[in-house]
């Protein structure tokens, strides 16, 4: 079995920009996308789309 390190689909977090602390998990292929994600987002605290960066 693969350890966590060497996941091909590691498993993100991803924290709103907003401030709201509001969080989304989700999985990212590291192939594809080596570097940190950021994606838009609905964070329902404010009520809007905002940008979720993926946080470690």
């Amino acid at each position: 079995m693969a350890g966590k390190s060497k996941d091909l689909r590691p498993k993100i977090t991803l924290e709103s920009t907003a401030g709201t602390g509001y969080r989304y998990v989700s999985e990212k292929s590291r192939r594809n996308n080596p570097d940190r994600l950021v994606l838009r987002r609905y964070d329902p605290v404010v009520r809007r789309h905002v940008q979720f960066k993926e946080t470690r």
